[in-house]
Formats: structure tokens, sequence, C-alpha cells
């Protein structure tokens, strides 16, 4: 397993890079995943908005101004920050090197190519403001339609449901956070996928209602870049070994068309340092399980893939606004509950039974889905009488 590039591109390549030590494995695929999604929303939107179910929003700018002491001071303070940490990378020794983690929350740095760099962006700020400056700054009046608006939804998925996925996790976890808050709120490990979407699906709601942009028919559009996110998502969390593995399994009864990888893997390198050690690795991350679990990640990886072809392959034949994020709750919920019967996950005491967390959730999206499908067709149905 890959905990960071460095790992991946020593095994790969045989390139030993200090600096990849920086880019976590799980991290790269999130980006990967958040920019494909964009991809597929902004192509799902324009074809929304071709159908007439999304209409423009009017706002009025400002051109031809200079730049302000804000948009300056602004950049600055972007280009210290990048240089301070970004550009040190390039001369740490190579102590600090085996933990970027925490380099990254330490006061360290480059203060010299902060000031550079912060020069470089306000310079840069204020040359592309005074290329645009009119004599007399003249309001203008713009249309901005929702696939305009991708960027600033894929910002707000992205903080909100990172935020949402460590608040749920350390719900789940609540004893083990009490004993090391800090090093759990900072620790790239324990993300809890539907504490994410819940998130996130709150934030953009709001920010839908904001800008005037239907929610459900949003949601539409979503569904299947949803899908495809945390697909690939999930391929991270197998690479970087982040705890989502599964319970024990044995070989034994594996299928015979099945690698014994596919079946039964002890994640070596893994990024949380769990099991025991690995013979003759030296440094961080040398330990591996000390028996095969079920690689579930990657089992959630092809199917939530496999099920985003689904959700692409029927998107213009559901023609009843909210049904396709109602298809996106059932199958996401449905996959979700099946994985947890062979997860490493904490249960719960409910009622005498003992359900995950993500067991309870997953049943009700289910259930919301279902409903929400059915009531959306009568509610046509009846409309059309």
């Amino acid at each position: 397993m890959y905990p960071n590039l460095y790992y991946a591109f020593k095994d790969l390549f045989g390139l030993e890079w200090p600096v990849l030590r920086f880019v976590n494995s799980f991290g790269f695929f999130v980006a990967i995943a958040f920019l494909t999604a964009a991809a597929v929303l902004t192509q799902e939107l324009k074809r929304k908005s071709g159908q007439g179910l999304f209409t423009p929003t009017e706002t009025t700018i400002l051109v031809g101004e200079k730049a302000s002491w804000a948009d300056l001071l602004t950049n600055f303070i972007l280009g210290f920050l990048l240089g301070f940490k970004v550009v040190a990378l390039f001369f740490l020794d190579e102590e600090t090197m085996q933990d970027p983690q925490a380099f990254i929350f330490s006061g360290q740095g480059s203060p010299a190519a902060g000031v550079l760099l912060g020069l470089f962006f306000a310079a840069v700020k204020w040359w592309e403001k005074n290329k645009e400056k009119l004599a007399k700054p003249e309001k203008r009046l713009i249309r901005i339609w929702p696939q305009d608006r991708v960027g600033e939804i894929t910002m707000l998925a992205l903080v909100f449901g990172l935020a949402g996925a460590k608040l749920f996790d350390i719900f789940e976890n609540w004893s083990s956070f009490l004993q090391n808050p800090a090093a759990y709120i900072f620790s790239p490990a324990g993300l809890t996928m539907y504490g994410g979407l819940i998130c996130a699906a709150i934030a953009i709601g709001v920010y839908a209602r904001k800008h005037k942009i239907g929610f459900f028919a949003l949601a539409d559009a979503v569904a299947p870049a949803l899908m495809l996110a945390y697909g690939i998502g999930r391929i991270g969390c197998h690479v970087a070994g982040d705890g989502d593995w599964g319970i024990m399994s044995d070989l034994a009864s594996k299928p015979s068309f099945l690698p014994d990888w596919a079946w039964s893997y002890q994640y070596p390198h893994n990024v949380l340092e769990e099991g025991v050690p690995i013979a003759g690795c030296v440094g961080p991350f040398c330990n591996q399980l000390p028996a095969g679990a079920f690689p579930t990640p990657l089992y959630e990886a092809v199917a939530c893939i496999v099920l985003f072809g689904v959700l692409w392959g029927v998107r213009k034949r559901i023609k009843i606004t909210g049904q396709m994020f109602s298809l996106y709750l059932i199958l996401n919920g449905l996959e979700r509950f099946a994985i947890e019967k062979i997860r490493v996950n904490i249960k719960m005491d409910l009622l005498g039974f003992h359900p995950t967390q993500a067991e309870l959730i997953a049943t009700s999206l289910m259930v919301l889905g279902l409903v929400l499908f059915i009531w959306k067709g009568r509610r046509v149905a009846a409309l059309a009488k």
C-alpha cells in the first residue's frame, strides 16, 4: 500500500522524491474524485439547462476598477502561506521529511519564500486589474447559469463534506476522540462518508435556495457525480489503507475466479500503522494486518463505479424531477448496507439490536429514497389529471 505518493513513485517507478511524502494518497484520490465529479455535474447541468429545467439569474458587477488594497492584501496573504509552507518543502532535512503532518501543522517554514511569493501574487493581481482598468468603471448586467456555479458547488461539497465526515466519525468514536482530541481532529484518517454526504447536502441545499436553483432538479444532476466521486474516493481508501477494511477473511472460501488479494489482504504499509511489524522494513508505515481482511474499499469502489454507469445510463429516461435522486439514495443505501456485513465498524446497542451507524443511515436513505420516488410519481400523476 502507499500511504503517500512517495511510496507509490518509489515502488512503481523507482523514483525517490522526498517532497512527495506531503501528498497523501487518500487526499490525491479525493482531489481526482472532486474534479471528475465537477466535470460530470457540469455536463449534466448543461443538458438540463437545455431542457429548460434551469433558468439563469441576473446580477450586476462593476468592471474597470483598479486593484483595491483588500485585493492586494488577500493575494499577498495567499502567496505568503503557499511560499512559507510549499516552497519550504524543497529545503527540509531528511528527519523532518519523515513526519510531513508534523511539519504542516507546525510553525516551521520559509519566511523569505513567503514574502517573495506573496509579493508576486499581489503584483499579478495588480497587473490583471490594471490591464482591465477603465477611465470610468461601469456596471454590467450578467446572466449566470447553474453550470457556471459548479466551482462554488464543488468547494461547498469539499469543505462541508470533509467537515461533516470528520464530525460524524468523532461521534462514532467518541471515547477515542476524548483521549486525544487534537490528534484525532487533524488526523487524515477517520472520515465517515455519510456525515460528509449529509452536511454537504444541507450546505448545497441552502446555496441552491439562495440562488433560486430548484433543489430536486439540482439533486438529480448531482446524483451520478456523487456516486462516481464516492467510488473514486474509495480507491484512495484502499490504496492508503486508512482503516476501512473488512473483517478477517478465509482464503479457503475464496471463489476460484478471484485472485488472493481480492479476497484476503493484509494492507502492508497502511497509513494508520496498524497491525504487526513488517520484517525488514525500516521507518514509518512498516506495519500490516496480522491476517488477511476483506478489501471492502475495493469492493465499494467497483460497486459504485458500476452504479454510476447505471445512473448515467438511465438519467435521460427518468422524466419526473426528484426521482433520479431518489434512485441514487436507494442504490447508495443498498450498497453500503450490504458492505457493512463484512466491514469492520463500531456496533451500537439499540433496543436489543446491534447495527452500525452506517447501517442505520443506509436504511434511512433507502426508505427515504423509496418514499420520495413514490411521492414524486403520484404528485405528477395527480397534477396531470
